[in-house]
């Protein structure tokens, strides 16, 4: 766990919503905007900071970095607790970890499936409702 930014839920729940996907090696890393900027146009050539970037090295672990103030905004305009959306992010960029993705509709539903299924057992309702 690293944190170069503050706001974030604890430690300890981060590792726990991560431990609910997976019980390979992730390193999770809160950032600020800049940062998240930076990472997104360096590795997806896209000039904006995004919520959640995940990097895989094999055996589903990997780095999971987190952009804590656009996880703040979108929590607020969503509604939601910033606990749930920081855990439905958290399984989000650990299944890509795994190898899930959501670039065609069929791979969409399953992913957002394993998410719904993963938040539910942590207590959190279906982000996508």
């Amino acid at each position: 766990m690293q944190v170069a930014a503050a706001g974030a839920p604890s430690a300890a729940l981060l590792r726990r919503y991560a431990r609910e996907s997976s019980r390979a090696d992730i390193t999770l890393r809160i950032v600020g905007r800049a940062e998240g900027q930076r990472l997104n146009r360096h590795f997806r050539k896209k000039n904006y900071a995004t919520n959640v970037l995940s990097f895989p090295y094999g055996g589903g672990g990997g780095d999971i970095v987190l952009c804590h103030p656009v996880i703040a905004r979108e929590a607020r305009e969503q509604g939601k607790s910033l606990r749930a959306h920081y855990a439905h992010l958290v399984v989000h960029g650990v299944l890509h970890l795994r190898g899930h993705d959501h670039l065609r509709k069929g791979d969409a539903a399953r992913m957002e499936g394993a998410e719904i299924r993963v938040l539910r057992r942590l207590g959190f309702p279906d982000p996508y409702r």
